[in-house]
């Protein structure tokens, strides 16, 4: 028995899609899409897709908030995992990017269940705070500008409900946060908002090796 997580090598790896993968083809069009893209390094591992629809499901969210949307593969993981009647607001700066995003979730019938908030991200959620939106989603997925993690972190600790589940990506910054002489102002402020996670008590916490480091917290 493996007493640490097991290093995925492309054979491991091609192995663990193979047998665990349920990927609509909707989303693996998209996918192929997307990897063909000048930015396709923000896109999302398939399986921690799955993983966050699956997590969806189990905490039965209705309302979901997405901070950076891309081309939309993320979303639409989770938006297939709401109630017809769920809803998911989307924040993204670019419109380009979010053009692809939308022929996607008109493909997949999700379309209604997506509102897309075009503009920065901070704006919007100060926007839903001021709208009485606090407590009231189930899950937030924050993927965007790293200086700003921390920022998006608070004002999702307050519009999450309590037992609800805020999902951070890029955690582990292909490894740089372990790198002490690298002191990119992104990996600087990863590495802080890791070591502040670690310790905040207002949630229950873990960080999991899952494509490039996903946090996740339940606010308590």
């Amino acid at each position: 028995m493996a007493r640490q997580t097991l290093p995925l090598n492309d054979t491991l790896y091609d192995y663990l899609l193979t047998v665990s993968l349920r990927e609509p083809e909707v989303l693996r069009l998209l996918r192929a899409e997307t990897a063909r893209h000048p930015r396709a390094e923000m896109q999302i591992a398939p399986e921690q897709g799955q993983f966050m629809a699956l997590l969806a499901r189990l905490i039965g969210a209705r309302r979901a908030l997405e901070i950076g949307v891309f081309t939309g593969y993320s979303a639409l993981w989770v938006a297939l995992a709401l109630p017809p009647d769920g809803q998911l607001i989307a924040c993204e700066v670019n419109e380009a990017y979010t053009a692809v995003a939308r022929r996607y979730w008109e493909a997949a019938g999700v379309a209604d269940r997506i509102a897309l908030r075009l503009g920065p991200a901070l704006k919007t959620l100060e926007a839903l705070l001021a709208e009485g939106a606090a407590g009231t989603f189930d899950l937030v997925f924050i993927d965007a500008d790293k200086e700003t993690y921390d920022a998006y972190y608070e004002r999702a600790l307050e519009l999450v409900r309590p037992g609800g589940l805020i999902l951070l990506d890029n955690l582990l910054m292909g490894g740089r946060v372990a790198d002490p002489s690298n002191r990119e102002p992104s990996v600087e402020a990863i590495r802080r908002l890791n070591e502040k996670l670690c310790r905040d008590l207002r949630v229950d916490y873990a960080l999991l090796p899952l494509a490039d480091g996903l946090g996740l917290a339940r606010r308590r």
